[in-house]
């Protein structure tokens, strides 16, 4: 026959969501917030469960289990001497009881524990898997298609995510990995303000990243929302907000011991912010360390799906993009064709934004048939790609070459207007 026991305190930790691993994290974490020395192993928790009669917890067990749970030791089951018995009284009771006590009644206490008002969808570990899955299908979309479909695979994520935050039934554990989820929809949505010229909305998803990202106390992810804050920030021209954004980011790469990939994206953002600034001085020596970070990245044992697109070609490009701000197409160019050969074919959308850079650079160093050559190749495959700032650099191609007189150009802007006019890229 099954015990009491086991009807009360099994009921009370699968009600609060845990399971018997899960409760002895969550019993650690409570002890050390409450600052006492106790602890509980799989083991003693199943004696606890499962013996008749079980063995009575020690008083620093007591204190976290009944903090844990919210009703004294004696209403889980366990036969408690009295001069351990808690008992329910208003805190400020006059009287000698002077034992810890309660702030409502221990029964409806425990009633509520094993009855919840309301049992959502449970969320467990294939959930979360399916729900990951998907989270992770937003960068290839993104890399492939471009930010407009993504962003509207990012809204549905978006509903299911919050859904099953509101309305679900899960663990503390499952509850935090549901948070860092929605932490990083922000920051796609971050992104996607960006990549569509719409940068006050693009912030406001960033602040909403970094503060999901900060209540979980993720680093590497407040970094990847910060990274993307450095863009946003430098095309609402508050430089000073995206220098902020790169010193709060090597803040954090240190203290979490990130690898060289994320020091790499880093070095990237401060590169983009001194180019910006007209700082080339700082530009060099952000690409300077850049390039050694790009030599250790092969060492990383592991690194964070944000950080997974950059590479050599990235610090290629943004040598380039130096040496344009500084006037200078003609050295710019090399870096750029090396960039263009490098990123590969997976990352269709940056590919494309990088062979129009790579035009500019050409058209701006003379070369103007080659120029051209590298804008036909983008319009070849334009119906796939949905991404208003590739848009916005064509179409800035376009009124360039409309500048030129040459029959070339001429065929090349007219190229341009009959592609854009079939469709949005």
């Amino acid at each position: 026959m099954v015990s009491e026991l086991v009807k009360k305190l099994v009921r009370l930790r699968q009600a609060a969501g845990y399971t018997q691993a899960s409760f002895v994290s969550a019993f650690a974490t409570e002890a050390a917030r409450l600052g006492i020395a106790a602890a509980v192993s799989v083991r003693q928790l199943r004696r606890w469960e499962n013996e008749t009669p079980p063995p009575l917890p020690h008083p620093g067990q007591q204190i976290v289990l009944e903090a844990m749970f919210g009703v004294p030791l004696a209403e889980m089951g366990f036969e408690v001497p009295r001069h351990r018995v808690t008992v329910a009284a208003p805190i400020s009771d006059s009287g000698n009881v002077k034992r810890r006590s309660f702030v409502a009644d221990a029964g409806a206490l425990v009633a509520a524990a094993l009855i919840p008002a309301v049992w959502g969808p449970r969320v467990g570990a294939f959930e979360l898997g399916r729900l990951r899955e998907r989270l992770e299908e937003l960068y290839r979309t993104d890399h492939t298609k471009g930010s407009a479909p993504a962003g509207i695979q990012a809204g549905h994520i978006e509903a299911d995510i919050t859904g099953a935050l509101e309305s679900g039934s899960y663990t503390s554990a499952v509850g935090r990995e549901l948070q860092k989820m929605l932490a990083e929809l922000h920051g796609h949505r971050a992104w996607y303000g960006y990549d569509g010229g719409r940068i006050a909305e693009g912030r406001s998803a960033c602040m909403e990243a970094l503060a999901a990202a900060q209540l979980v106390d993720d680093p590497l992810l407040q970094i990847s929302v910060l990274e993307t804050l450095v863009l946003l920030a430098i095309k609402a021209d508050r430089t000073w907000e995206a220098a902020s954004a790169v010193e709060n980011a090597y803040r954090l790469a240190a203290r979490t011991q990130a690898g060289a990939t994320v020091h790499l994206v880093i070095a990237l953002r401060s590169a983009n912010v001194a180019i910006h600034s007209g700082d080339l001085a700082s530009a060099r020596r952000a690409l300077s360390r850049s390039v050694q970070y790009q030599g250790r990245a092969d060492s990383d044992e592991e690194v964070p799906n944000w950080a997974r697109f950059v590479g050599p070609f990235e610090v290629d490009y943004a040598t380039a993009d130096m040496y344009m701000r500084a006037n200078q197409p003609q050295r710019a160019v090399p870096f750029l064709r090396a960039a263009v050969q490098g990123i590969g074919g997976d990352l269709a959308r940056n590919s494309a934004s990088y062979r129009i850079r790579f035009a500019d650079a050409l058209l701006a160093a003379g070369e103007l048939e080659e120029a051209c050559a590298e804008v036909y190749g983008v319009l070849d495959t334009w119906g796939g790609i949905a991404s208003p700032r590739l848009l916005g650099k064509v179409c800035d191609f376009q009124r360039s070459a409309a500048g030129i007189p040459s029959q070339t150009a001429r065929d090349c802007v007219a190229r341009i207007h009959e592609t854009v006019r079939k469709g949005p890229g």
